[in-house]
């Protein structure tokens, strides 16, 4: 009997390569639920012929520092059937000594097995990728929980619509303003009690990020790297200026710079550039911050859950919805401050403005991007008068209109690991 587990709407992507040659990896931070994405598939559409590798156990990251030659060995006796394909699944790739020697080597002499792997770190992948795997390897990113996702995970069954009825909107603004708070962390959406969700994402900050992310970087000052994720936490949302985080900090730049290639490369945030097609000369260069799960994002910067939904919030919350559903992100934003929040490019162009209360008019920034672009604007809120589209309203109209998604447009290919 399989053991129920909740499905990611990632599996569905990974599905269309599970019989390709490619060696496939699923990357995404610690506890974002890459394991049981990995036993997902295992129990719903490989369930033959496999076998499972946690490296986090030293004798099996032994057995794979040993070479791709003596896991084959190691397969054949623990039952593997050679006549057939063998699914070879290894949780934590990234701890082995010499991991493209490894994938290279069974891609090219041992065809009859598939690997499907998984990373907590790019930052330590290109470190350790020593030369391309391009046609041997597909990778995918893994997120905290959408809010679909959560919806799932919470058995709160609704079929969500372009336009909902006043009475659906109102019991999903209650269910978004709980998972913006508490954020996308599957082990903190199943647990009902704050408490536990304050200890057990704590638990994730004290381990993932100040230990583990801190080692993979050899960060020797501690303190300013702490004191940086804080100010990253409260300014998500907004314009990063490195040269002022700098002078706050007292460290200096190419210091902060490193830093947050580390943070963006063990998926805790991701920085967004501006769009542009003309005025080029007169957009901002700085780029936009924004943390990968508000759960996090609250804790690092408030030291608890908000009791009310701050705006900063609610903008991370549609920028992460974005992002998951496989969407390119852009902001705009004129050093004489015009700014339209994000500009997505579907089918058709979208400028978007985000307020947590709907506004009662457009902007007119958003007016001036709509008509020099002749792009659709939408005014995306949670609460007051509805004057735009929730959420999962303008999701759904992504959906419908069917975007070309060959390999869902936020795989990353190992080239992106090669030095």
């Amino acid at each position: 009997m399989v053991e129920e587990i909740y499905k990611r709407t990632l599996a569905e992507q990974v599905v269309k390569y599970l019989h390709s040659r490619e060696a496939i990896v699923i990357m995404g931070a610690r506890q974002v639920g890459k394991t049981s994405l990995l036993r997902y598939l295992i129990g719903h559409h490989i369930r033959e012929n496999v076998f499972y590798l946690d490296l986090e156990l030293r004798e099996l990251l032994e057995l794979c520092n040993r070479g791709a030659e003596q896991v084959y060995q190691y397969l054949r006796q623990k039952g593997a059937d050679e006549t057939r394909k063998i699914n070879l699944v290894i949780d934590e790739i990234q701890y082995v000594d010499d991991p493209t020697k490894l994938i290279k080597i069974f891609h090219d002499h041992y065809p009859q097995v598939k690997l499907l792997l998984s990373g907590s770190s790019t930052f330590e992948m290109k470190k350790k990728f020593t030369q391309s795997l391009a046609g041997r390897m597909i990778s995918f990113v893994l997120y905290p929980l959408s809010f679909e996702e959560f919806l799932r995970f919470k058995e709160k069954k609704y079929v969500l619509l372009a336009q909902n009825s006043a009475t659906i909107n109102e019991e999903l603004i209650l269910l978004a303003e709980e998972y913006i708070r508490f954020g996308g962390f599957p082990q903190i959406v199943l647990e009902p009690s704050v408490e536990k969700k304050k200890v057990y994402l704590s638990q994730i900050i004290n381990t993932y990020i100040r230990k583990d992310i801190r080692d993979i970087g050899n960060i020797r000052d501690i303190s300013s790297f702490n004191k940086l994720l804080d100010v990253l936490a409260s300014q998500s949302g907004q314009l990063l200026n490195v040269r002022e985080l700098a002078n706050t900090l007292q460290i200096n730049q190419e210091t902060v710079k490193t830093y947050l290639d580390l943070l963006e490369n063990t998926f805790l945030l991701k920085r967004i550039t501006p769009f542009h097609q003309n005025l080029r000369s007169e957009l901002t260069k700085n780029p936009k911050i924004f943390m990968l799960d508000t759960g996090l994002m609250h804790l690092l910067w408030l030291k608890d859950f908000p009791q009310v939904i701050f705006g900063n919030s609610f903008e991370t919350f549609v920028f992460l919805e974005l992002l998951k559903s496989g969407q390119e992100v852009h902001f705009w934003r004129t050093i004489n401050k015009q700014e339209v929040d994000f500009v997505i490019k579907n089918k058709k162009l979208y400028a978007l403005e985000v307020k947590y209360r709907f506004p009662d008019h457009i902007t007119p920034s958003l007016k001036f991007f709509e008509n020099k672009y002749r792009c659709a604007s939408r005014i995306i809120g949670l609460q007051g008068e509805k004057s735009g589209k929730y959420i999962w309203e303008f999701m759904k109209e992504l959906e419908d209109e069917k975007i070309p998604d060959p390999q869902f447009r936020k795989n990353f290919h190992m080239r992106d690991f090669s030095p």
